[in-house]
């Protein structure tokens, strides 16, 4: 954890000194925040100087200060708002899981990878990539081979998107909450969707989350649905009773997406005085500070060329055919919704 607000925080420090310097010599500088200065650090300590072991499980905590971020994140939205774009994601959600479904596993057949690992890539990218992998391994039994395969094909689109979706949201003039709902539906893994988001606006991190969290919630329902078909097609699982369906649906579930909707429901409540709005929100940003940094220091570019190229392959163009077409979608929903 020290590395990670090390990084953090010199990727903070770094926006500052940029901006004093403008500000101090009337100069007209690119603002560019510490978001992207937290990952390129990351970056440079990943794949240029390597992450030392002790090192390691610090930095693993980066998925908790993601959850807690977008938890605080909460306070920002009243919760009629988050009703009412709730509404307009949960149709483009829907859209995301059929297509991405449907495109992965149709490509993965194409290149003949084995069916595990097309479920695994095709679970990957219509809900949270990374986590959503590692909650299907174990419901439908997959090698940790096929595992580390759809990881890699899966982070390859996350490294992308923090470069290209804020170039292309630019060079389209989309405004903050279209690109924000582009970002958080067509990025797979929820650290990189934030920051895809953050990287373009703060109002577009917003909508991004908001975004990103309405997929996360799905993650239960279609790793059940998977579970299910692999073990009927395996004839290794008995038939499972309601409550047990119940259940596993809980235990798959993303805890931090209550926590989201509780804040959200105090602040509609006005349980929250503007000043206390304001601190969480500002806990918000520096959770999200960790977040970043360990974005880049977990992107290991060359670990992501050894996965083999089929993987990356499919997992490239299926995450690109599914950005493209939601990217298509929204930019002709956007304007009916005044978005």
């Amino acid at each position: 954890m020290v590395l990670l607000a090390a990084i953090g925080y010199a990727g903070k420090l770094t926006e500052l000194a940029i901006s004093t310097y403008g500000k101090t010599h009337h100069l007209a500088l690119p603002n560019i925040e510490y978001v992207l200065w937290a990952i390129i650090y990351g970056l440079i300590v990943s794949n240029l100087i390597g992450l030392a072991s002790i090192f390691r499980p610090g930095v693993d905590t980066y998925e908790f200060w993601l959850k807690l971020g977008i938890v605080f994140e909460g306070v920002r939205f009243l919760l009629g708002d988050v009703f009412r774009l709730g509404a307009t994601t949960l149709l483009f959600t829907a859209f995301v899981l059929f297509f991405s479904i449907v495109s992965m596993t149709w490509m993965g057949r194409y290149f003949g990878l084995s069916e595990k690992l097309t479920s695994l890539l095709a679970i990957g990218s219509s809900i949270c990539g990374v986590s959503a992998i590692i909650a299907a391994k174990g419901a439908i039994d997959a090698d940790d081979e096929e595992v580390s395969y759809a990881i890699g094909a899966i982070l390859a689109l996350g490294a992308f998107s923090l470069i290209g979706f804020p170039f292309i949201g630019h060079a389209l003039h989309m405004s903050d909450q279209a690109y924000g709902l582009w970002a958080g539906l067509a990025v797979d893994n929820t650290a990189e969707a934030t920051a895809a988001g953050a990287l373009f606006s703060d109002v577009a991190a917003k909508f991004a989350i908001l975004a990103k969290t309405t997929r996360n919630a799905t993650i239960g329902f279609v790793v059940l649905g998977y579970a299910i078909y692999w073990g009927r097609k395996s004839g290794s699982r008995q038939e499972q009773s309601l409550s047990q369906h119940i259940s596993f649906l809980w235990a798959k579930f993303p805890k931090f997406v209550l926590g989201f909707l509780l804040l959200s429901l105090l602040a509609t409540l006005n349980v929250f005085s503007s000043a206390q709005i304001k601190d969480l929100a500002n806990l918000s940003r520096w959770a999200f500070l960790l977040t970043f940094a360990g974005v880049g220091l977990r992107t290991n570019l060359r670990e992501l060329t050894r996965q083999g190229w089929k993987p990356l392959l499919v997992g490239a163009v299926g995450e690109l055919a599914i950005a493209g077409v939601t990217l298509i979608l929204i930019l002709i929903v956007a304007p009916h919704l005044h978005l």
